[in-house]
């Protein structure tokens, strides 16, 4: 639990903010309390991907999903607001630590009480399927321990059992470690996965070690596919059944009742000693806003003087669901016609590796000429700004003025199948490199014209960053990276258009200067460039090419994102995006 920060508002529809509960991927929790007096959790979306569609659908989807499934074992829906900026959804809050933090600082379960966990969350996995849910991203931070039980929290990327598409470009749902065979290699979502979750989260909870180990992302996922889970030291018979739950083969887990009647526990985890002790370990939390500021959780004078106004007048999009007397109505999870949901900007942003941490601001830098490898730029809102940092190791000082088309690439991208992605030209990257990605690099690919068109006419703009330049985690400084932009076909240097009989393109792309992120990414700064103006083809000989229309090869189009180490022949791919094209 943090400090409230001044640029924090005090209220949120009719509740007063007391602290800070975290941070996250799609934006930040508060401890707040209602006019009654009960106190509740309330998840506010990041206002930077406000008008993303794919994200305010998910955060919908969230609270869809919440409101439905009433279990014992979930933090049940006070509040909503979706009908406009800033979208948010109250829970009840729930006293107790996650199961990572209990783990971290007071070590690995007794063999009684991690098999006693093991029963109770298969329990409430158990619960939540019955409402026809995957929770599709169980893991040891959505574990809270309540001294009544644990309870699963973060549906954000929860969905119906039937219901398999991706919610993010390139990305499956889950976290490394926890994340199915099936769902890395196929993105199969069923409940077989929500049960592979769960032996891996009682693996780290009867070990205090990774379930698949540590390292980088591809590391993890590479071994949760391939190899055999850690579970040295666990008792025989709990460490058996461990290892049937996150079996390869789906078809070979147990179910969630056949795991609570392997477990055989004789009493409630509530009354187990060891877990009473990790439940109780919370901090003391304010009940209301004079308790908060004299913990220093709330500044002097934060906010309005006044309280909240209460509905129906708490603000434009505000959807009560507390109200005595008063019965909700949700906005849809999902807006049913296209023409509607071209409202809002269509951008596909990937983030490679989420870091819990407060959103910082944001400016554009749009690249039109480079100098001494560094890039020359029309920058705003501070994007000219470099980093300070030292060196995290040793780093070429000046980019090389272009990359050499070396061999055979085999990034690409295509478009999703689910007619609901495609919609929005939502897609997914195949055969990508593995080289690890700095922490929150986020890139994405529009139509320079017409940013909400699902697919690219004329030009394509492509937009990157590292969204905290700071967090650099042993990468080096400067950190250049350059774009390859690729046609789904090989194409004749001749005429520019692919050859009779097409061949699926399998070079680096048409590619951009190398620029230094972390310079133009130290205050959240985008870099911009455009596709074909900004891109050119380059060749060992010392020739180069100009790069093609776009409508010289429709289809799937793929954006490869390289770390250049220092030579034009020395880099490796670290993301990848892509747009369509359509035909004429």
């Amino acid at each position: 639990m943090d400090a409230l920060k001044d640029r924090d508002p005090a209220h949120i529809g009719a509740y007063t903010l007391l602290a800070r509960l975290g941070a996250g991927g799609m934006g930040k929790v508060y401890l707040a309390r209602s006019p009654g007096g009960r106190l509740v959790a309330i998840k506010v979306i990041r206002d930077e991907i406000t008008d993303h569609p794919e994200a305010l659908a998910r955060f919908r989807r969230e609270v869809e999903t919440v409101r439905a499934v009433r279990s014992a074992y979930t933090a049940n829906l006070i509040d909503a607001s979706l009908g406009a900026a800033p979208y948010w959804l109250a829970t009840e809050y729930v006293s107790g630590p996650t199961l990572s933090k209990a783990v971290g600082e007071r070590g690995a379960l007794p063999a009684d009480s991690a098999r006693r966990l093991f029963a109770a969350l298969a329990e409430a996995l158990a619960s939540v399927h019955g409402y026809g849910v995957t929770h599709r991203d169980l893991k040891p931070q959505n574990v809270i321990l309540s001294p009544q039980g644990p309870l699963l929290i973060d549906f954000g990327i929860a969905r119906g059992a039937a219901d398999t598409a991706l919610t993010q470009t390139g990305l499956t749902p889950g976290t490394p470690g926890f994340t199915a065979p099936e769902v890395l290699v196929s993105n199969q979502v069923g409940a077989a996965a929500d049960v592979f979750a769960l032996g891996a989260t009682l693996a780290y909870a009867a070990t205090g070690r990774p379930p698949f180990g540590s390292g980088p992302t591809h590391a993890v996922s590479y071994r949760a596919v391939h190899e055999d889970i850690d579970v040295a030291g666990v008792e025989p018979e709990l460490a058996g059944l461990i290892r049937e739950c996150v079996a390869k083969d789906p078809a070979e887990r147990p179910g969630p009742d056949a795991v609570i009647a392997r477990c055989a526990v004789s009493s409630a985890l509530a009354e187990d000693p060891f877990y009473g002790q990790l439940s109780s370990a919370v901090e003391a939390v304010p009940q209301d806003l004079q308790a908060a500021v004299a913990a220093g959780l709330v500044p002097q004078g934060h906010g309005a003087p006044t309280p909240p106004v209460y509905p129906p007048t708490a603000g434009p999009g505000y959807v009560p669901t507390a109200v005595p007397g008063y019965v909700p109505t949700l906005a849809p999870s999902v807006p049913t016609a296209v023409p509607e949901r071209r409202g809002s900007r269509r951008t596909r942003w990937v983030v490679a590796l989420a870091v819990a941490l407060v959103v910082g601001t944001a400016s554009a830098v749009a690249l039109r000429t480079l100098d001494d490898g560094q890039g020359g730029s029309e920058a705003q809102d501070g994007g000219e700004s470099s980093s300070t940092s030292p060196s995290a190791s040793a780093a070429p000082h000046k980019a090389p003025e272009y990359i050499v088309d070396k061999g055979i690439s085999r990034d690409y991208w295509k478009l999703s199948d689910d007619p609901d992605d495609a919609a929005y030209g939502i897609g997914e990257c195949k055969q990508m490199g593995t080289a690890d990605p700095p922490a929150e690099l986020q890139y994405s690919a529009d139509d320079v014209d017409d940013p909400a068109s699902p697919t690219v006419t004329e030009r394509a703009k492509i937009s990157f960053r590292i969204k905290y330049a700071e967090l650099k985690n042993g990468k080096p400084d400067p950190y250049y990276v350059s774009v390859g932009v690729k046609p789904p076909h090989e194409i004749d240097s001749e005429t520019g258009k692919p050859y009779p009989v097409m061949m699926e393109s399998k070079n680096i792309g048409y590619t951009s200067t190398p620029v230094d992120i972390y310079k133009y990414g130290k205050d959240g700064g985008y870099i911009e460039l455009t596709y074909p103006d900004d891109f050119r083809s380059h060749f060992s000989n010392g020739t180069s090419s100009s790069a093609i229309p776009v409508a010289n090869d429709p289809g799937d189009w793929t954006a490869v994102f390289y770390h250049v180490n220092g030579s034009p022949t020395d880099y490796e791919s670290i993301g990848c995006t892509g747009f369509r094209v359509g035909s004429s």
